[in-house]
């Protein structure tokens, strides 16, 4: 069913609206997938908190137009479906690991803070871990000299008790 013209300006709104605060888009061909299948995907984005959605490319590239995005305007021919997260790696990651397992979605482009990314590039985003495991091994970093302090001193203590006894 076509939209008229009013649907399509909420569309391009609603678009709008999620590219004007994401950080990565990635854009994959998803001709053959079974409904199931595609249920399943928007499902692990919904969970990642990527907006995920099969567009138009007249209106996507209305969408992006104006914006760090508007690359990826050259690369929107076909039937795709469109990631859009907050999160730099986000929409890279749940695309490209259900891709993985699923030979029929292709992943196209992407774009990542003004940067246009190909295949390769996304997989190299998806491959970054997320901002929560980066924090705990940053913070891991930053305890390991303290907890090491501690252990010495306390095995010198140990060892100081020993000798004196």
């Amino acid at each position: 069913m076509s939209l008229n013209l009013n649907d399509k300006k909420a569309v391009v709104a609603e678009v709008s609206a999620k590219v004007a605060t994401a950080q990565t888009i990635v854009v994959a061909e998803y001709r053959g997938i079974q409904v199931g299948h595609l249920t399943q995907l928007r499902a692990k984005a919904r969970a990642q908190g990527v907006y995920m959605r099969v567009l138009k490319n007249t209106l996507a590239r209305r969408a992006v137009e104006g914006t760090p995005f508007a690359g990826l305007a050259s690369e929107m021919t076909g039937p795709l479906i469109y990631s859009i997260s907050e999160d730099a790696v986000a929409a890279a990651k749940v695309v490209h690991d259900f891709a993985k397992g699923n030979d029929k979605l292709v992943v196209k482009a992407g774009n990542y803070a003004g940067k246009s990314l190909d295949k390769a590039g996304v997989a190299a985003l998806a491959s970054i871990p997320s901002r929560e495991v980066l924090i705990s091994q940053l913070l891991g970093v930053m305890q390991a000299p303290v907890s090491g302090f501690a252990r010495a001193l306390a095995a010198l203590a140990a060892k100081k008790e020993t000798e004196g006894a």
